[in-house]
């Protein structure tokens, strides 16, 4: 019954991503500039997305959380790449639903573990480079951390791996004035955060399963 998922799914996935760019677009004016073709990039990752879950977990809670969860990455990457704002609107109360459905679907410490680990952890790098992480890329860890449990080592990982191109590319191109340029993190955290998704625990299992 997983083709039934996917379909639901990837029908579900339209309004959710038409809902997503209208935020954005809601915002737009409180702020800079437009993101070129954000609406069609959400109209084909949200959905798309959201069927892959259907596909991997079938008719089951998790396919919907997941689903749900994909939707909210894909949304605040598109609001940060633009405006460099992780609405708390949409992250917290995600984190939270997150983290009560993970329980709920699997009972254990681990979701909370994880959130609280995950955030922790960015809270202090932003301490410790208050100019290079803010509050809101601690709070996309805490979603992170919530939903993927002890996933969210390798979202973080990919994450971090992934926003060193374009941040090398800027250094290679403006040499030193390049370190003052501001890169949206959340972007790369989402990336990581859906690959993770699917698996993030099958990766982090090898890695400690090989010490």
């Amino acid at each position: 019954m997983s083709w039934v998922a996917t379909v639901v799914l990837l029908v579900a996935g339209v309004p959710l991503a038409v809902a997503g760019d209208r935020y954005a677009a809601g915002r737009r004016g409180e702020r800079r500039r437009s993101l070129p073709r954000r609406r069609e990039a959400l109209l084909v990752a949200v959905p798309l997305s959201m069927g892959a879950c259907g596909l991997v977990w079938g008719v089951h809670p998790r396919a919907a959380v997941a689903a749900a969860f994909c939707a909210v990455l894909l949304t605040l990457a598109a609001v940060d790449a633009e405006l460099h704002v992780v609405p708390n609107r949409i992250v917290l109360p995600a984190a939270v639903v997150a983290l009560a459905a993970q329980t709920a679907i699997d009972p254990s410490a681990e979701w909370a573990i994880a959130a609280l680990a995950a955030a922790a952890f960015f809270f202090a790098t932003a301490l410790a480079y208050p100019g290079g992480m803010g509050m809101g890329d601690v709070k996309l860890a805490l979603l992170l951390g919530a939903m993927l449990g002890r996933g969210v080592a390798a979202a973080i990982l990919i994450g971090m791996v992934a926003a060193l191109v374009p941040s090398i590319a800027i250094l290679a191109r403006q040499g030193a004035r390049g370190r003052k340029a501001a890169i949206p993190l959340v972007p790369f955290l989402a990336l990581g955060g859906l690959i993770a998704l699917f698996v993030g625990r099958a990766i982090v299992d090898a890695y400690v399963g090989s010490l």
